[in-house]
This record gives C-alpha cells, structure tokens and sequence, in this order.
C-alpha cells in the first residue's frame, strides 16, 4: 500500500513540474504590439475600392503565432476585410465592401491583441 501512495505522490509531483514548465514556456511567448499607421486621421476611403492597412513592424518578433485579422468598424458593428495574413508583413490590402453605408469607421487590426486605428471618413 505504501508503494501505491508513494507512486501517487511521485505522479502529482511530476504532474504539477510539467503543469509549471508549460507556464513557463507560454510567458516566454513573444507579444507584438500593433501600431496602425493608415488608414489614419487624414486617410479618405470609398466604398467598393480597395485600400491599403499598414502599420509599424519595428518591433515584430521573429516568430509570431497568431496570424492577422483587420476589421472594419462602426458604432458596435464589425465587417471583417482580411485575414490570416502575416503580421510581419506590416501592410495588407483591402477591398471596402459595396454595401457600406458612407460615414466615420475605425479599423481594428487584431493579431495578439485588437488595435484600433484613428476615426476616418468612408464615402460612396
């Protein structure tokens, strides 16, 4: 019986190591802070046409994980324009949907978190 408990606490032991090097590993994760640079204050974009999202990848680690996703915003609305694209790239083209309604948007480009871009005008 003393060899049964002794295997058990020996497999919780090793367990909880395991548990703790695979925390430790995903801290260690490289985080890439996405700066959008357009479309930004000044930029003016039109329904139907494509567009170009860049942004700044002074910062980008050698290995990134996730993959990019840019969403187009309005008020609590979200059309998502790209995705799956490399975020290291540092730009991406989209195409500005024919059915949005002329007004104020922000762009999201989400990778490891969701950045926001300035308010700018979309028009028909």
């Amino acid at each position: 019986m003393k060899l049964s408990i002794v295997s058990a606490l020996m497999a919780v032991g090793f367990a909880a190591q395991a548990s703790c090097a695979a925390l430790v590993a995903k801290s260690a994760l490289d985080v890439f802070v996405l700066t959008i640079i357009k479309p930004d204050a000044n930029s003016v974009w039109v329904v139907g046409q494509q567009e170009l999202v860049t942004w700044d990848t002074s910062n980008a680690p050698v290995n990134i994980s996730n993959e990019g996703l840019i969403a187009l915003n309005k008020s609590h609305k979200q059309t998502f324009l790209a995705e799956g694209f490399d975020l290291r790239s540092g730009h991406e083209v989209v195409t500005v949907p024919t059915d949005t309604v002329p007004g104020t948007y922000t762009i999201t480009l989400f990778g490891d978190s969701g950045n926001f871009s300035p308010q700018f005008p979309i028009i028909a």
